[in-house]
């Protein structure tokens, strides 16, 4: 039954609305509630009209979702009424808190955007469609679809961030009230929480929401051993309140002989966060000794540093357990001096000192900017950070493949943990730990990541998979002509470093197998008879149409990566078209240089150089592999993939070096290698990487080289001419 408002409830809405007529429909509701009339309360700092609006949402969403219950059989309308609380609580404005009321009505009922445009404009609408699932498309995974909704909203949210905020207390009343949810699907919801949207809040500066969406989703998915630590805290805490009490006497009374006005309060750590230190450093509860802390709350920044003077000549303090987060905040605003002192009994005691400026951001983070007027200086600063942020997000969506993909670039974003490096001008980057200078690359530019070839670390040239730790100075070097490397993919830590790297290499594949595709397509149709440069616009119109391709690169790429055959693509060209054609010429080898680019790959099994009888191996979406004809690899898939083989040969000069392992068996004398080595050199070739075998002890030594030649010739001169070398016992090529 549809309902209207009660005549206490409009009283006070009236009573903020002077000058405003309330229509006679909605003077009485016939049923009163609580919780309405609370979240009503809480609207007294916004204006008349804006209240008048939420009143207005409030009846729309309740007549939308007439008839809907929870699965705890509460009407549907108490969650979009305690998610607009939420948003209450931070004081948000009216725009926002009609979108939390009306967020699930696209979703879950035939309300369209176009009719909350109408009646709440477009912003309002704009909201509420980025809080909505796609549920109208069909994915092949559930993963594919959460994917795919998460990307929208993230989206939604690097243009308005109120979305993300809706969304944080959405999911947070969804935990809190998920008892007659299925097992599974609350595991499932928890664990997504902690994989996206805790650290979304952490990210934001949200501590607060994130501590409970953490605490909510460790009680989903391991509720006997959230139970267990409930119990455990609560002893410990029986049990240490006169340590902790003399603990707080004592910093209380040495900050008021050093004259300091400070607010110190206990801190006790989340059940999650001691649970994940357990399972992190493998500790038992016992051994977690840092479960209490304290919070000290100073007037300005000075007296931070005065208060942390004053604590340490009361506890000494412990090594290398002190972060000054005021003068480097972390990435997500957040500002403080941790310090960790060694108080009565050798008990650790873990301190924060912040300004209460510093204490509103910790706590609400990028909520702030509505709660607390008073802290506008540091609220910018975390707005311009979060802005900053929300623009990577765009750079990521806009280079990432698929929602898969994207999610992947994300979740390694959304990091607690942070080291601060400098460039060599003192600019400041927070990167995350573990970020190598692959990562720093790309953090300063996107050219100088694709450029680089190696890097100094504060002044020591060091290789581009060092992990960075905090202070290091990094200077990158970079060479004209350097590309990023595959390799770099296994350990760079950054969204943006991962997605730049791949960015780059999809395009020279794209770019390789283009002209690969080509080059077989051109075979193709000489093998016909035909001229490729004959075949008309209306042949290529035609296949263009049949494909459902926008451009022949498309189609060259398509034969490049395997997933089109040449031969077929050519008999459709010729089909039906009047094109001089010669007879049919015996089938020749495609002709290859080898260093076509990432469309043509040498095989590292058998690392074929020109002179050696090849083969080819064109697989879907990888592209041309080279093999030799007596590589034991190609020998077994030849067998298993035998339609997948092509007939190729190489250039006759090709002008390039070429990668090949050789093994020189020599007597295990003094300076050996030395000599083995000057050979290499005298005869012309880069030596790119050496390695040792010992043999039987005191006789020989087996030296393995990688090593750089031309050609089949090249290399066996090379060969002959270290058989003259007296301590060489045996040279052998080595090949799978």
């Amino acid at each position: 039954m549809e309902t209207d408002a009660t005549a206490d409830d409009l009283g006070k809405v009236a009573a903020k609305l002077p000058g405003t007529q309330l229509k006679a429909e909605n003077a009485v509701y016939e049923n009163e509630d609580p919780a309405y009339r609370v979240f009503v309360d809480s609207l007294n700092y916004l204006d008349a009209d804006e209240i008048a609006l939420i009143v207005e949402a409030y009846r729309f969403s309740e007549r939308a979702h007439l008839g809907q219950k929870r699965l705890s059989g509460e009407p549907y309308i108490t969650h979009p009424l305690a998610v607009a609380g939420a948003l209450a609580d931070w004081r948000m404005d009216a725009q926002a808190i009609v979108a939390a009321l009306l967020h699930d009505v696209m979703e879950d009922t035939a309300v369209s955007k176009a009719e909350i445009t109408r009646r709440f404009g477009k912003q309002v609408a704009d909201l509420v469609d980025g809080l909505s699932k796609l549920e109208k498309i069909e994915f092949q995974s559930y993963q594919d679809a959460q994917a795919e909704n998460f990307r929208k909203m993230l989206m939604a949210m690097a243009r308005d961030l109120r979305i993300v905020l809706i969304k944080l207390a959405d999911r947070l009343h969804n935990l809190q009230t998920m008892a007659p949810v299925r097992p599974e699907k609350r595991r499932r919801i928890a664990q997504e929480t902690l994989d996206i949207y805790a650290p979304i809040a952490t990210r934001l500066g949200l501590n607060n929401i994130s501590r409970q969406l953490e605490d909510l989703s460790f009680k989903q998915i391991h509720p006997m051993r959230f139970r267990v630590l409930t119990r455990a805290v609560k002893a410990v805490r029986g049990n240490r309140r006169e340590l902790l009490s003399k603990i707080l006497d004592g910093i209380r009374s040495t900050l008021h002989e050093a004259n300091i006005e400070a607010g110190v309060f206990g801190r006790e750590k989340s059940l999650f966060s001691i649970y994940h230190k357990m399972v992190e450093k493998q500790l038992s509860f016992s051994q977690v000794l840092d479960i209490y802390g304290f919070r000290i709350i100073v007037r300005d920044v000075p007296t931070c540093y005065l208060t942390l003077g004053a604590l340490h000549a009361l506890y000494k303090p412990v090594p290398g357990k002190f972060k000054d987060y005021i003068a480097i905040p972390k990435g997500n605003g957040y500002q403080s001096l941790h310090t960790t002192l060694i108080g009565p009994y050798g008990t650790p005691v873990e301190i924060q000192i912040r300004t209460q400026g510093m204490h509103h951001l910790a706590e609400e983070g990028i909520a702030s900017h509505w709660l607390y007027k008073d802290s506008e200086e540091s609220g910018a600063d975390l707005q311009l950070k979060t802005h900053k942020w929300l623009q990577s997000l765009l750079e990521l969506q806009s280079s990432a493949g698929d929602s898969s993909e994207f999610l992947e670039h994300v979740k390694v974003d959304l990091f607690p943990d942070e080291v601060y490096v400098f460039t060599p001008k003192g600019k400041i980057l927070a990167l995350p730990r573990g970020a190598t200078v692959v990562d720093f690359a790309y953090a300063v530019h996107t050219d100088i990541g694709h450029r680089c070839v190696a890097a100094r670390i504060d002044h020591e040239l060091i290789p581009l998979a060092a992990e960075l730790a905090n202070g290091n100075q990094v200077e990158i070097i970079t060479a004209p002509h350097a590309n990023p490397n595959p390799a770099w993919l296994a350990y760079v830590k950054t969204g943006r470093a991962r997605s730049k790297i791949r960015q780059f290499l999809k395009a020279m594949q794209q770019d390789g197998s283009s002209a690969l595709g080509e080059k077989m397509l051109n075979h193709a149709l000489q093998t016909l008879g035909v001229n490729p440069a004959e075949i008309p616009a209306t042949a290529w119109e035609r296949v263009l149409g049949v494909s459902g391709k926008k451009s022949r690169r498309e189609i060259f790429a398509d034969i490049g990566l395997g997933r089109s055959l040449a031969a077929v693509l050519a008999r459709r060209l010729v089909a039906h078209e009047e094109v001089f054609q010669t007879e049919p010429s015996v089938s020749t080898p495609l002709i290859i240089r080898g260093t076509e680019g990432m469309a043509i790959q040498l095989a590292p099994c058998c690392q074929p150089i020109p002179g050696d009888p090849i083969t080819g191996l064109l697989r879907k979406g990888q592209g041309l592999r080279i093999h030799t004809h007596a590589c034991q690899v190609a020998r077994k898939l030849r067998n298993s993939e035998p339609q997948n083989w092509i007939r190729v040969d190489w250039e006759p000069d090709p002008g390039q070096l070429f990668d090949v392992r050789i093994m020189v068996t020599a007597k295990n004398v003094p300076g050996v290698l030395g000599r083995v080595a000057t050979g290499l050199s005298q005869a012309g070739v880069n030596i790119e990487h050496v390695s040792m075998d010992k043999g039987k002890p005191g006789l020989c030594t087996e030296l393995h080289f990688l090593v750089q030649v031309s050609s089949r010739a090249h290399l066996a001169t090379v060969m002959r001419s270290l058989r003259r070398i007296p301590d060489v016992v045996r040279i052998v090529r080595e090949q799978e």
